[in-house]
């Protein structure tokens, strides 16, 4: 009979632990840096707001060349938002 406590622990056949390798250097990805003068955030959010305002203008004056210069009337189709983040198209079809 043995007594005692074992000296190691039981391995299961053909299976060995998996070592995670650590990053070695920089992390990936952009950095975000909080500016030092509040000003500088908001001239940064008011030009981010002036971006969308301008790229929306364009796709509506777009849209409403094409819409006008086609025989047949032109749907803009946006695709619904998903959790999973896939890429649909959102590019114009005509009906």
């Amino acid at each position: 009979m043995a007594q005692g406590k074992q000296k190691f622990k039981a391995q299961k056949p053909g299976g060995g632990k998996k070592q995670t390798q650590k990053q070695k250097g920089p992390k990936k990805g952009g950095r975000i840096i909080a500016p030092k003068k509040a000003q500088v955030v908001q001239q940064q959010k008011l030009k981010k707001g002036l971006e969308v305002a301008i790229r929306n203008k364009i796709e509506q004056e777009v849209t409403q060349k094409a819409s006008t210069s086609m025989h047949k009337r032109l749907n803009v189709l946006k695709a619904p938002e998903s959790k999973a983040g896939a890429a649909a198209p959102t590019a114009g079809s005509s009906k």
